[in-house]
């Protein structure tokens, strides 16, 4: 059976070790969360998406997270295709993150999430 990386790459690499096994049959709702799913990714995203580009302002903008985690995340985003991470040649280095193709075609997932979000918070009295 064709594994989804066998019939596509992300910007042309190969999908992360973690979806070597992903069939097309198995449940693409489990796909979108192993890319960007879990604690952190979606945050990091949506940051991206609201001009924070800077390492140091996501920290800053991401209460709990750590500076290894983040590092991680943020590697694993662009790895699979969701990021582009540009370095400046000037002292001190200075990176900057944004959104890929793919990564933007993410943010109607995340909207919806704000929108639900901000929904269940004014069911609860949550201003």
């Amino acid at each position: 059976m064709e594994t989804l990386a066998d019939n596509q790459d992300i910007d042309g690499r190969a999908f992360s070790e973690e979806f070597s096994d992903f069939t097309l049959t198995k449940c693409p709702v489990t796909l979108t969360n192993l890319i960007i799913g879990g604690k952190w990714k979606p945050v990091i995203i949506y940051n991206i998406s609201r001009g924070i580009r800077r390492f140091g302002e996501m920290q800053r903008a991401i209460p709990g997270v750590s500076k290894k985690m983040l590092t991680q995340e943020l590697r694993d985003l662009e790895r699979n295709g969701i990021l582009n991470r540009k370095i400046y040649a000037e002292i001190p280095p200075r990176v900057e993150y944004s959104l890929t193709e793919r990564g933007e075609s993410a943010l109607p997932v995340l909207e919806a999430m704000v929108l639900w979000g901000q929904e269940v918070a004014r069911s609860f009295g949550i201003k």
